[in-house]
């Protein structure tokens, strides 16, 4: 058996409110094993014996639409994975650590193309700065609030022509340390 998380975009934003323990028993009757949530922001760590993770996704994208009437889009990490991303360091330690700094890791669907990321990088502002690694985004926003940023998860989706879900970088960080 293999641990995943599952990176839920549209849970409990946007008028969609699901319950956590609602959640769990939609990926229990998937049978995935040992389901657990992690805050309410759709985060939920399972163990499969499937070593796909795009089929993974299409297995619980299919099913949370049959469920809850709505697109759920899905992005499946083995926690190994996840534990790379969290320990990935695109900025300094000063960058990350200066008041009003905030690091937000976008999990994509796949490898964006050379076109594409060197489109999304050209969005690199005094505001927003990005990098890409693998299936993820690193945007360092230095605004008091993402509104200050011109740079949003709907742009970075229109750049790359591809689906992706934000977190912030403490909340992957807490996951790869609680389940590594």
């Amino acid at each position: 058996m293999t641990k995943y998380v599952a990176l839920l975009r549209a849970i409990n934003v946007g008028g969609h409110t699901v319950k956590m323990d609602n959640l769990r028993s939609l990926f229990e009757a998937m049978g995935f094993a040992n389901v657990e949530t992690f805050i309410a922001s759709g985060n939920v760590i399972f163990d499969s014996k499937s070593g796909n993770s795009k089929t993974l996704e299409g297995k619980i994208e299919k099913h949370l639409q049959e469920n809850l009437g709505y697109e759920v889009k899905t992005f499946v990490r083995a926690i190994p994975e996840l534990k790379a991303v969290a320990a990935y360091k695109p900025f300094t330690d000063s960058e990350l650590n200066k008041e009003g700094h905030a690091l937000y890791i976008g999990f994509i669907a796949g490898h964006p193309g050379d076109q594409a990321k060197q489109k999304l990088l050209s969005f690199c502002s005094e505001i927003d700065d990005l990098h890409i690694q693998g299936r993820e985004v690193y945007w360092l926003c230095r605004a008091k609030t993402m509104t200050d940023s011109k740079f949003s998860g709907a742009l970075l989706e229109k750049i790359l022509g591809m689906r992706a879900t934000f977190r912030n970088s403490t909340t992957v960080k807490k996951i790869a340390a609680k389940y590594s």
